[in-house]
């Protein structure tokens, strides 16, 4: 007979669902209370350190992947003369080296790593051709938020520790040497248009590169048959919970509120994430859908606090979110049919 006053032990889905919402909204709340600059990379960054590691980072991990972040982005400033002097050979250059940084994750390389060598090409060296200081100073908020991130990531832990019986997590499907190059090309391809569109207005267009990034790590392990439902579902609905977020948030504007409301949002995506609310849809998806809204969420505060028109901007902003997601889905749909039909000979033997 069960003891009442013994509380159930709580399984590692529980414990991951809980350390992910509650980490992600106090690294929320705190990068906004302590006003740094791009607030909402933080989160983001707390939402993939949570969400990919179920352990905590030790403090010499936390300080080397600061580093990490540092000399990774820091590639970006070195691409500026190029981008500046020579617009088409640093595009050619940037091209290649994204090209390099995508085949490096999906030969096993950490996506941490990655994300950070895609910012560092695209973000540090579009926003440095406009103003050296304002790619200083996403370096500054990407490093700060790091940190940020891996302090709230290790605080998360000990308030909801890993079960000690916990099985370790799967390793990671190893992709067909065939695939690599041909995935790795999408992401790129994914990516491209979007950098190209932000050397035009840096300023306006500079959070798109993380979705664009967010979008080419998730097309790397989907085909073209659920990439619709993949993509553009992440997108719409991070967009759809980022209005139910303001609307809620508007009913009484205050830190501790935006602290609560994401806590709660948190858990409802956690639950779906790590499948205590099983659905059809892929834990991507729900992932994705978290990150879109945070990033949107982010900007429709700093436009808030701007003085601008925070409901123009958030379509404005919405509306490419979705057409570089669409964008995303065409590259998926053309590379997939073009490997399922590799050439097709004619009456003449002309491939």
């Amino acid at each position: 007979m069960p003891i009442k006053s013994v509380p159930a032990k709580r399984t590692p889905r529980v414990q991951r669902a809980l350390r992910l919402a509650t980490g992600t909204a106090l690294c929320l709340a705190a990068s906004f209370g302590l006003g740094l600059p791009i607030p909402f990379l933080a989160p983001v960054l707390a939402v993939l350190l949570l969400a990919t590691l179920n352990r905590p980072l030790p403090f010499k991990a936390g300080l080397m992947l600061a580093l990490i972040a540092m000399l990774t982005t820091g590639v970006g400033l070195l691409l500026i003369p190029v981008l500046r002097y020579y617009p088409v050979s640093g595009v050619l250059l940037i091209s290649a080296s994204l090209f390099l940084a995508f085949l490096f994750g999906l030969r096993g390389g950490s996506n941490l790593v990655v994300t950070f060598l895609v910012i560092g090409l695209t973000m540090i060296s579009s926003a440095g051709v406009a103003d050296f200081d304002l790619a200083m100073m996403v370096i500054g908020a990407l490093v700060k938020g790091l940190l940020l991130a891996v302090m709230v990531s290790a605080l998360s832990h000990w308030l909801f520790p890993e079960p000690v019986d916990a099985p370790p997590p799967p390793a990671a499907a190893t992709l067909p040497a065939a695939d690599v190059g041909r995935l790795a090309l999408r992401a790129t391809l994914i990516v491209l248009p979007t950098f190209i569109l932000v050397l035009i207005d840096p300023a306006s267009y500079l959070p798109i590169i993380l979705k664009a990034v967010s979008l080419g790590q998730q097309s790397s392990t989907m085909t073209a048959r659920n990439a619709g439902r993949e993509l553009v579902g992440s997108t719409l609905f991070g967009g759809l919970l980022a209005i139910l977020f303001w609307c809620a948030l508007s009913l009484f504007v205050h830190l501790w509120m935006f602290f609560l409301w994401m806590l709660l949002f948190g858990l409802l995506l956690a639950r779906k994430l790590y499948a205590l609310s099983p659905t059809r849809f892929s834990p991507g998806l729900w992932l994705n859908s978290l990150m879109t809204m945070i990033i949107l969420l982010g900007q429709s505060v700093q436009d808030s606090a701007a003085g601008k028109d925070v409901y123009t901007a958030f379509a404005v902003r919405m509306g490419l979110f979705i057409a570089v997601t669409l964008y995303a889905c065409l590259m998926v749909y053309l590379l997939d049919r073009r490997q399922r039909n590799p050439g097709v000979t004619d009456t003449h033997g002309v491939t």
